[in-house]
Order: structure tokens, then C-alpha cells, then sequence
């Protein structure tokens, strides 16, 4: 994930002066507030319906699919609207003058030409749908929910225009030069053929320039199609596909219950409750933020988040032990990652989805692996510490922080008792989390006014949710094209026949999940790569369960990656601090995470036994 979806952006809340632009803006957050509250709503109806009176809603699991498409094209409209959309490249932030202003001028125009497209391309599939007149429930056609598409890639169009410079002439050459280059494509000398290399090198500078990552992914997929004669509107119809996906609206359900967790003094509390049972021990603070950030980052579903949110009270408890600057930052920063393989970690669920093995299996067998990364780090960084003399376990103290935080630490055990109970789906165990988060936030601690409050809060989870379900929706049509080429299967042959021990392509396997943990963001890593990996290691002979949780935890090492991991920049811009100078204080726990990556590769047992057992 790039700095630039957070660092140059402002509260998608926040909202000017209620004029025509300020109706709008808060029109649109209302719109993707209503949107996840029916998503949470509504399964969470249905097992109280089932529970109470053994009978369910008409439908209920489609229409929640559908919401997910709804809340995701709005959630992608506000993050173009902030300027937020998620980023593979942060040489923007370090160009200036002109060179920066020209950087955003073609990034935007290649990113508008894209959306544009994609309005066309899902504009078709709108049209295929409603002459084949295919119902959702009691009557709904399905085209009049995806008719949401064209509009919202429409919007994202302007929007990507609008911020391709500061004055209108430059919006107006970026916005004639995407038209120019459009009408020159479909109508020039040139065929289509012979137009896909410059296209895809226009395409790659303009991703190194700053360009979106769903402008990448799409924009490679579209030129690919187009050059090859195949219908555009494949893109949308993957994009609608995997947004209705059975499983996934789990992932907007988790991510809404981490950022109700986010909100308020819930990360004092928990602070304060692993301060109060381990500040004690010997490595006691590096304990408490290890414990801290791996949790956070687990339900927010993004480890910079953790970052910044964290940070200001996580540096002085380390520094409070006399630990070193550096070393406080290197911890920090690290720690920050640790989530990814924490069960209900967004990256888990997609993996899932993805490689189509059941959620509570990838949530088993993630737990050891994930548990196993944050104590070789704890235990690694807890020896440069002081023990503080006067800070002694306090069972008084301990039961005040406890009793302080209880709802706040009931929210896993809401979360694993209705995945693992029996009496829930894994996105009805969703809602449920996400509701229990809500009535904590607005109703028990009264942190949230539900008015001025959960409002913004929802409209800022609908971003990043719109944001990474943009990415996944148009990285399946990538990865698609890739299919239908057969690469998967090439991949398999090359594999097997260059490679003849298991155990060196598991090596091989490290080495090439480290760069690609380094150079995309985990959500498009996973719907582009892992299905190319999965065929390749299942002729290895490699469990999936397994095979997710080696990728999984090669992306958490990918965010410290020097000099390129995204935890890097994330913490630079949080303290302050050069990015040199947090590349040099991550790098022994870089390290010492890599021998823990190594380990799960090489024990299988780790990822396996947890899963076997409970299916046992």
C-alpha cells in the first residue's frame, strides 16, 4: 500500500462548508454509510430470525454480496474524491517544482483515460444484462444494481482529472490529451497489435510516476484484451464476479469492526491492559507493543494504519525503558506488520477467497505461524531493555485495565465464537463483529456521537474498503487474461522441470514472494500472484493452507523490505525521521522476521496441525 493513500490526505469526513460540492460530499457519505450498515444489518437479522423464529430472509446472502459491489464503487468514488486512491509508487513524494506537478499531470491523465474505459467496458455489460433480463430477488433485475459501474468509474474519471493539477488549463490538457489518445487508438493507422508494447511502457512510467494501482492492473488488462481483439467488458464482468463472491463481504464486515475498535481511547485501553499484565517483565514494553500492534493491524487490515495511529503512544513506553531511539523505531515500525497473519487479518480472508479454501481453515492455520513472527521479535528486541525496577505486576492494577477494556478485548472472542460456534457463516461471524463493535463505540462507551460521528467513521472505512475491492476487481481480470494464456500451466512446467527438490523451490519460492511483498501492495499480490503460485505448488506437493501462509508472511516482510517496504516510509513520516535512518533501524529485525519466514517454510506442521485437528 502506498504512503500516498494516507500521508497527503485529509479525514474523508471532513466536510467544507455545506454548499453544492459539501452537499455532495456529504451525500455520498451517507450513501456508503447506509450501504455497510445494511451489509452489517442484514445478516446479522437473519440468525436472529433463524435463532428465533426458524425461518430466514428471501435472499438474504444475495443481497448482501450485492451490497458489497454497492458500498465498493461508492467507497472508490470517495477515495477519488480525497485523493486517496491506493498508490504502488512513492516517487511523488519525493520529486518537487515541476517535476512533481508534471508526475501528477500524467499519472491522472493515464489514470482518467483508464476509467473511463472501464465506464465504457461495464456500460456494455449493463446493456448484455438487462436484455438478458437475469432477476436477483422477489423481481430485482441484476443490471439495475450494476448499473452503479458506469457512473462511479465515470466519477472516478473527473476526479482523476481534477487532480491531475492545480489550475484548470492543466486539467483541461490532461483531460484533451486522455480523449486524444483514446480516439487515436480506436480510430488511428496504427492496429491494435502494434500498439500494445508502447502502450504497456506508456503504462509502466506512469505507474512509477504515481498513477493508481487500479489504473496498473486495469489498465494492462484492457490493453491486453483490446490488442488481442477480446471484449473489454470482461474486466467489469470479473470485477462484478468477485465482488459477489459468497465470502468476501467479510472483508468490508471486518474492516468496519477495526475501525469502530480504532476510534475513541479503545488503543489507550488496550495499551494500558498489556502494560498492566506484562509492563513488568523483563521486555515487558516491547511486549505490550508487539501485542498491541498485531492486534490493531489484525482488524483494521492495514499495518501503516497501525503506524500511525500507535505510534505516539507506543514510542514513549519504549523510550520510558531506557531503549534506544533507533531501536524503538525499528520495533515499531516492525511490529506494525505482524497482523497480516493474525486472524480475522483482511489479507487472510482474501487469500481464502481467493484460493478457494475455507475461512476457518486459513484462519487455523495462520494462528501458530502468526503467534510464532511476534514472539521471535519480542523476544529478539526485548533484550537491549532496561527493566524498569519500580514497575511490578499490580493484580488490582491489572483488573482495573482489564475491567477498563472489557469490551474492547471481547471483540475477538464475539468474532471466533461465531466463526467457530456452528450457529454462523463466516460473513454472518462478520457482522456480527461489526455490530458488537458499533454498540461498544456509539452505545456503551458513547465515544461516538452516531450523528456527527459514525457517519465519518463509516465513509473513511468505505474508502479503504472501495479502494482495495477497485484493486481486486480489476487484478482478477488481469490475473484472467494470464489464465487463458496458460501460464499457470507453463509456469508448473518450467518449474518441474528446472527445479527437482521441494525444499529449493521453497527457498526459491521466499526469495520471490520477498520482491513482490516489496513492489505491491498485498491485496493485488494475492489476486494476481497466488493464482499463478497455487498450480506450481501443488506439483511440489505443498498443502494451499500452507502455501497462503508462506505468501502471507513474505508480505509481512515485504512491508520492512529495504529501501522500498511501505512501513518504512509510513514510520519516516510518522517520527519524523529520515527514510535511511528507519532502514537502518528495521534491518536486524528484518532479519531476525526472516528466520521466522523461514521456519514456517520449512515446518509445515506450523500451518497444518491446527486445521487437521479441528477437522479431526
Amino acid at each position: 500500500m502506498s504512503i500516498a493513500m494516507t500521508l497527503d490526505a485529509k479525514p474523508a469526513g471532513v466536510i467544507p462548508a455545506m454548499n453544492a460540492k459539501g452537499a455532495l460530499v456529504a451525500g455520498e457519505n451517507l450513501l456508503v454509510a447506509f450501504a455497510l450498515a445494511a451489509l452489517a444489518l442484514l445478516p446479522v437479522a437473519e440468525i436472529l430470525l433463524r435463532a428465533v423464529f426458524h425461518v430466514g430472509i428471501p435472499g438474504a446472502a444475495t443481497l448482501t454480496q450485492h451490497l458489497v459491489l454497492i458500498a465498493g464503487m461508492l467507497g472508490a468514488a470517495i477515495a477519488a474524491r480525497e485523493n486517496r486512491l491506493l498508490s504502488l509508487s512513492s516517487l511523488p513524494l519525493i520529486l518537487r517544482g515541476w517535476t512533481r506537478s508534471a508526475a501528477h499531470a500524467l499519472s491522472g491523465c493515464v489514470g482518467a483515460l483508464v476509467s473511463a474505459l472501464l465506464a465504457v467496458a461495464s456500460t456494455q455489460l449493463v446493456i448484455t444484462e438487462k436484455l438478458a433480463g437475469n432477476l436477483l430477488v422477489e423481481g430485482l433485475p441484476v443490471w439495475v444494481v450494476q448499473a452503479i459501474m458506469p457512473p462511479g468509474f465515470a466519477l472516478i474519471a473527473v476526479r482523476l482529472v481534477l487532480h491531475s493539477g492545480e489550475g484548470w488549463r492543466i486539467r483541461a490538457a490532461c483531460a484533451a490529451v486522455a480523449l486524444c489518445a483514446a480516439v487515436l487508438a480506436a480510430y488511428g493507422p496504427l492496429s491494435a497489435e502494434a500498439l500494445r508494447f508502447p502502450a504497456l511502457i506508456g503504462l509502466l512510467v506512469a505507474t512509477i510516476l504515481g498513477a493508481p494501482v487500479f489504473t496498473t492492473l486495469a489498465g494492462a488488462a484492457l490493453i491486453l484484451f483490446w490488442s488481442d481483439g477480446l471484449p473489454i467488458a470482461s474486466i467489469p464482468i470479473d470485477l462484478y464476479r468477485l465482488t459477489v463472491n459468497p465470502s468476501l463481504p467479510a472483508i468490508p464486515l471486518f474492516t468496519l469492526a477495526g475501525y469502530f475498535l480504532a476510534e475513541g481511547g479503545s488503543p489507550a485501553r488496550l495499551v494500558a491492559v498489556f502494560k498492566a499484565l506484562v509492563g513488568g517483565l523483563p521486555g515487558g514494553s516491547v511486549i505490550v507493543v508487539v501485542a498491541t500492534s498485531t492486534l490493531f493491524t489484525a482488524f483494521t487490515g492495514a499495518s501503516g494504519v497501525t503506524i500511525l495511529a500507535l505510534g505516539g503512544l507506543l514510542m514513549p513506553l519504549l523510550l520510558a525503558t531506557r531503549q534506544d531511539e533507533g531501536r524503538a523505531l525499528g520495533i515499531i515500525t516492525s511490529a506494525g506488520s505482524l497482523g497480516v497473519l493474525l486472524p480475522p487479518s483482511l489479507p487472510l480472508i482474501l487469500y481464502a477467497v481467493v484460493a478457494r479454501v475455507p475461512m476457518e481453515d486459513m484462519f487455523l492455520a495462520a494462528l501458530l505461524p502468526a503467534l510464532l513472527m511476534a514472539v521471535i521479535l519480542a523476544v529478539y528486541a526485548a533484550r537491549h531493555e532496561v527493566r524498569n525496577a519500580a514497575a511490578r505486576f499490580d493484580p488490582v492494577q491489572a483488573w482495573r485495565a482489564i475491567s477498563e477494556a472489557k469490551w474492547e478485548l471481547l471483540l475477538p472472542v464475539v468474532a471466533f465464537v461465531a466463526l467457530f460456534g456452528g450457529f454462523a457463516t463466516p460473513v454472518e461471524a462478520a457482522a456480527m463483529t461489526a455490530t458488537y463493535a458499533f454498540m461498544t463505540a456509539a452505545l456503551v462507551r458513547r465515544e461516538l456521537h452516531i450523528v456527527r460521528d459514525v457517519p465519518r467513521v463509516v465513509a473513511e472505512c468505505g474508502l479503504l474498503v472501495g479502494g482495495v475491492l477497485l484493486i481486486l476487481g480489476v487484478a482478477l481480470g488481469f490475473t484472467n487474461y494470464l489464465v487463458d494464456a496458460q501460464l499457470p500451466d507453463r509456469m508448473v512446467e518450467w518449474a518441474t522441470g528446472t527445479i527437482e527438490s521441494r525444499w529449493v523451490f521453497l527457498l526459491a519460492l521466499n526469495g520471490f514472494l520477498l520482491v513482490v511483498g516489496c513492489l505491491m501492495d498485498v491485496f493485488s499480490a494475492i489476486v494476481v500472484v497466488a493464482p499463478l503460485l497455487i498450480p506450481v505448488g501443488l506439483a511440489f506437493g505443498i498443502d494451499p493452507l500452507h502455501l497462503g501462509v508462506i505468501f502471507l508472511a513474505n508480505m509481512e516482510l515485504g512491508f520492512l523490505t529495504p529501501p522500498v517496504g511501505m512501513n518504512l516510509f509510513f514510520a519516516s513520516y510518522r517520527f519524523g525521521k529520515p527514510v535511511a535512518e528507519v532502514c537502518r533501524a528495521v534491518l536486524a529485525y528484518f532479519l531476525v522476521m526472516a528466520m521466522g519466514v523461514i521456519a514456517i517454510t520449512y515446518l509445515p506442521a506450523l500451518t497444518t496441525w491446527l486445521p487437521a485437528m479441528f477437522r479431526g
